[in-house]
């Protein structure tokens, strides 16, 4: 660690973290919950948010994607989705779905601003963002595809959108 030059877990816990909340909408797959704590980690994530269906630490098929991170990142489970989004939209936090949507702002398209602070949505592997909760959202962002599958792996979209606002947030 020291040769790649990696903090340890208590100065991460001290270090600033990016405004960013990552709430996981009834996500079933351990393996992507582990892998959201892992990218949360790697992009300095303020906390992820579990809800419904979503597995919590400690659970083996979650530790073996997150490789430790649900020891660094700060998290909290809530039975309601829809609790923890008015909770957030209350604390001044953006609301944005990552979802195929009408209306939905394609990623390339959209700019986050340095001065907000942002909850991410992602939702369940087959049904995505509940209905009811797409109806408290400020957006809805949809990462452009261009193959014959109609969605990315949760894990993955997490990747391509906390990766784009780190970018555009560290370019203004």
């Amino acid at each position: 660690m020291d040769d790649l030059q990696r903090t340890d877990v208590e100065s991460f816990k001290k270090q600033e973290k990016t405004p960013i909340a990552i709430i996981l909408d009834n996500v079933r797959s351990m393996h992507n919950v582990g892998s959201a704590f892992r990218t949360a980690d790697g992009f300095a994530i303020e906390k992820i948010f579990l809800c419904g269906i979503t597995g919590t630490p400690p659970h083996r098929e979650i530790e073996k994607t997150a490789l430790g991170a649900t020891h660094s990142v700060s998290w909290e489970y809530h039975e309601e989705t829809a609790t923890v989004v008015d909770q957030l939209k209350a604390d001044g936090y953006t609301i944005v779905a990552i979802e195929q949507a009408e209306d939905s702002v394609m990623l390339h398209h959209f700019q986050p601003t340095v001065d907000k602070k942002y909850a991410l949505i992602f939702g369940n592997e087959v049904n995505g963002v509940d209905e009811e909760i797409m109806k408290k959202i400020d957006t809805c962002i949809e990462i452009p595809q261009y193959g014959t599958k109609h969605s990315f792996n949760v894990s993955v979209a997490i990747g391509i959108i906390l990766w784009d606002f780190i970018q555009k947030r560290n370019l203004n």
